[in-house]
């Protein structure tokens, strides 16, 4: 055990060096494949990273970044003392929540139900029906969602108008908002959802589900204790990492959605964010809002991936 230890926190040799290129040559196709992806982070998601600087200043365009005056946690304290502080963190903690609870398990279980397809022809043709979707924008999504469920002629709304005399207002009710969202997500992303869990179920080996054929077992005792174990560490891997975008619940869908109607249950942190920092140019203060999603963000990964591991599972690091 002390040689293992020694030989980790020992300093890198000439010879490591050497087997390090080695290695990078050999494999030089793949790391130049790697290099368009490790590019997009830099540019998009790190370089990015500078004007968090912002939320701790007061920002003029004028100035800029670096002469803008600092004023420490202003921002921050402004921004948890606004009344409208509680209503904007449940709106987005419930929405946020639904999301966890409804929609995080249907690719899972769509999955496993394409899983037990036998027919492949059928199996690609359901596949594709499932993504499609996906490639469908939201103003798109939303525009098909308004004509099914307007009051005005929505083919819902004359079905109910038909059956029971009357019309639910659904795009204008603040009751029906967050079921008209987390409706919207599933119609859209469940399909996409699958490609990872059905990848996952490819790899589980085909011999563990003729023993248990043998052994009497029949589909659901296989799919319970054979395919969920197998695939399990996915499931947790894919949660922790979606527990990182926890409050972040999709500016373009609910934007979309918004009326002075359903503004009470609607209005969440991405759209607050839009209305301070682009319509009334706060850019200081939205940039302290979306830091503050941020950090919450990475706590919670932070919890639950530490929290996996203590359970057993590898986590995401």
């Amino acid at each position: 055990m002390k040689a293992e230890t020694a030989a980790r926190t020992r300093p890198a040799t000439r010879s490591d060096k050497n087997l390090l290129w080695r290695d990078i040559i050999k494999n030089r196709w793949l790391y130049i494949m790697l290099i368009p992806g490790v590019l997009y982070f830099v540019i998009f998601k790190y370089i990015p990273m500078y004007g968090i600087t912002m939320a701790f200043q007061d920002y003029t365009p004028y100035k800029g970044i670096l002469g803008s005056d600092w004023v420490g946690f202003k921002h921050f304290q402004r921004f948890f003392g606004e009344p409208q502080f509680w209503t904007l963190f449940r709106n987005t903690f419930l929405l946020a929540i639904y999301n966890i609870v409804f929609f995080f398990p249907l690719p899972i279980v769509l999955a496993l139900m394409m899983n037990e397809v036998r027919r492949e022809r059928f199996k690609r043709f359901v596949q594709t029906l499932v993504y499609v979707p996906h490639f469908v924008s939201w103003v798109v999504v939303v525009g098909v969602f308004y004509m099914l469920f307007t009051t005005e002629g929505g083919a819902i709304n004359e079905l109910l108008y038909n059956l029971t005399g009357q019309k639910v207002a659904f795009l204008l009710e603040p009751g029906w908002f967050r079921t008209m969202i987390v409706g919207q997500s599933i119609w859209k992303e469940v399909g996409w959802g699958t490609i990872i869990f059905l990848a996952a179920l490819s790899g589980v080996d085909t011999q563990l589900y003729e023993a248990a054929r043998i052994d009497g077992a029949n589909r659901w005792r296989q799919t319970w204790h054979i395919t969920l174990p197998a695939i399990r560490s996915t499931i947790v891997i894919l949660l922790i990492l979606r527990l990182g975008n926890f409050l972040d619940t999709g500016f373009e869908q609910i934007f979309l959605m918004l009326t002075p109607t359903n503004r009470d249950v609607g209005e969440v942190f991405d759209t607050y964010v839009y209305t301070k920092g682009l319509t009334q140019a706060q850019y200081s203060y939205s940039a302290a809002v979306g830091l503050f999603k941020s950090v919450v963000g990475l706590a919670l990964v932070l919890g639950a991936n530490t929290l996996a591991k203590k359970f057993g599972e590898e986590g995401v690091y």
